[in-house]
């Protein structure tokens, strides 16, 4: 039994690895034309934040999955439901995605930035 868990974890893991792989990959596509040595700063905080991308779809499966609320007895008869773990663990972990994820903004280069004008404006001014 025990060797089954050990092959189960394994998989997971090794499934996880995959899934913050490809999250990297989808984020350095941003930074293709970055200079190399900036990008060489950028690598650890771009890996962090594919990892927290991943574990944060994990922890958004397992509240789906079992609630934001969970339940806990302190002593033998006094019972009790509180915010479960995860949503802690959440919770703290968005806000050091979008802390990375704006950094990492910090790092693109300016002129890639799209523009949200559709020029609707200068056609009616012009008209």
């Amino acid at each position: 039994m025990a060797n089954r868990k050990n092959t189960n974890d394994k998989c997971k893991e090794i499934a996880k690895d995959l899934e913050i792989t490809k999250e990297i990959k989808k984020i350095n596509i941003l930074f293709k034309d970055l200079n190399k040595d900036v990008k060489k700063t950028v690598d650890s905080l771009i890996q962090n934040a594919a990892y927290m991308a991943v574990t944060l779809r994990e922890l958004q499966e397992t509240l789906n999955q079992n609630g934001m609320i969970t339940e806990y007895q302190n002593g033998e008869n006094q019972w009790g439901t509180k915010k479960s773990p995860e949503v802690e663990i959440y919770n703290t972990m968005v806000k050091n995605f979008i802390s990375a994820m704006k950094a990492l903004n910090d790092y693109l280069p300016k002129g890639n930035k799209k523009n949200d004008d559709d020029d609707f404006d200068d056609f009616v001014s012009s008209k």
